[in-house]
């Protein structure tokens, strides 16, 4: 493996590891386009019309931008889309369970996570903690909760198919003793330096502990938590960043960084809100664009859709189309579904394979096979709610939604290098 790509492996496990939920991964974004000094703006300010780069935090959802010089009220934008989210388990109210002398935590499953793949692994707490005076702050406990999987001696025909019930069998231990006289959420304040009491709401997810690791036979794998979809995250945060160092390019490069895409991204936060829309009518007003000016704008725009995707799996092969196989190390994936569960089309496929001769990366095409459902992505919501021309891509991954997903060790620089050249153009 590249030397550059062992140094782009090891800064995604930095970034994964830092960014146990959603929360913690849009201040990780900020933490990072700080240090290469970018603005962080409120929604609630007037926004004053400057080059240069910024950002805004909206709940688990960042979006950031670099305004060249000579933006004007008609210049597009290039957006790189993603998100924040991963499946996972989301704590309850009335937390603290347990029975027959154990402590458990009480959670309900968010998006779809493949459930076996979370037993017998050490996993934390983390998320957005909301004191009873409003104030916000972000917590993760050290690792504190296992999902215990009953013993084959206990169920001989385990091997021959695992049935997991969400409500009975997902409850994580944390503890030994007695329910009433223990408090899970006392763990997660006493993490974040503040009194359980004084918690108002929260939001909070549980988040596989082990870091990211290199392996293979030739050092070509990564395996590592919440690839899906902090892969594409941590690509489109790096190009920006250099982007912003670099300069160049015709367009207002934006990253869009979207919560809630595992449950359907129906919030505030999530591409189906106007959290997009929002942020790029007021650059333009800051611009002093019109109406005619922002749909000129929007006409000249593009967005790259990066959502993590499949690679042919070598044990269920029969679960693949026949003729496009992805394969880990191969490249970045070209998504492409006839019925729009993509929103990759002729004009988008065309850009993506010149960015990736720009950038001297391969790329390879996905399609599902016609007897398998095909997920969706934030592309489609994108344009859609915009109509700005989208085109769906991403690295592909093995044992995606697993808590530990897969991926080849030189894709995520790749993508980060056609997320460069996106910006640029």
């Amino acid at each position: 493996m590249s030397s550059a790509a062992i140094e782009h492996i090891n800064d995604l496990a930095a970034f994964v590891a830092a960014s146990p939920s959603s929360f913690h991964a849009a201040a990780e974004a900020a933490r990072r386009l700080d240090a290469a000094g970018f603005t962080a703006l409120n929604e609630a300010d007037a926004w004053e019309p400057a080059p240069g780069g910024h950002y805004v935090i909206r709940d688990g959802a960042i979006i950031a931008w670099v305004q060249p010089e000579d933006a004007t009220a008609t210049t597009g934008f290039h957006i790189l889309g993603s998100h924040t989210d991963s499946p996972s388990f989301k704590l309850k109210p009335k937390p603290t369970t347990g029975a027959h002398g154990w402590l458990q935590a009480g959670v309900e499953v968010y998006g779809g996570p493949l459930l076996n793949s979370w037993l017998d692994r050490e996993l934390l707490l983390a998320g957005r903690l909301v004191l009873r005076d409003g104030t916000q702050l972000l917590a993760r406990t050290a690792p504190m909760l296992r999902f215990p999987q009953l013993a084959i001696h206990l169920d001989r025909a385990v091997n021959d198919g695992l049935a997991l019930d969400k409500q009975q069998h997902m409850n994580p231990v944390w503890g030994i003793g007695d329910p009433a006289e223990s408090d899970v959420l006392a763990v997660l304040a006493a993490s974040a330096g503040v009194d359980a009491a004084d918690i108002g709401g929260y939001d909070v997810v549980v988040a596989d502990a082990q870091e990211g690791q290199v392996f293979g036979g030739s050092g070509e794998f990564f395996a590592c938590g919440r690839l899906d979809n902090l892969s594409s995250m941590h690509a489109s945060l790096a190009a920006l960043i250099e982007h912003a160092e670099t300069g160049g390019g015709e367009h207002i490069a934006v990253l869009a960084a979207f919560d809630h895409e595992e449950i359907g991204s129906a919030s505030r936060s999530g591409a189906c809100g106007p959290l997009l829309q929002d942020v790029l009518e007021r650059i333009g007003h800051t611009l002093g664009a019109t109406g005619e000016d922002r749909n000129r704008a929007y006409a000249d725009s593009f967005c790259l859709s990066a959502d993590a995707g499949h690679s042919v799996h070598p044990n269920y092969p029969g679960r693949h189309d026949p003729a496009n196989r992805p394969l880990l190390g191969n490249g970045p994936l070209l998504k492409i579904n006839a019925n729009q569960r993509y929103a990759t089309d002729a004009v988008g496929a065309a850009l993506f394979a010149r960015l990736c001769a720009q950038a001297d990366v391969p790329y390879q095409e996905f399609v599902s096979n016609n007897q398998m459902p095909c997920g969706s992505t934030i592309g489609p919501l994108t344009a859609t709610r915009l109509g700005i021309r989208t085109v769906d891509v991403g690295i592909p991954l093995l044992s995606m939604h697993s808590a530990r997903e897969l991926c080849g060790v030189e894709d995520p620089l790749r993508l980060a290098k056609i997320s460069a050249a996106f910006f640029a153009a």
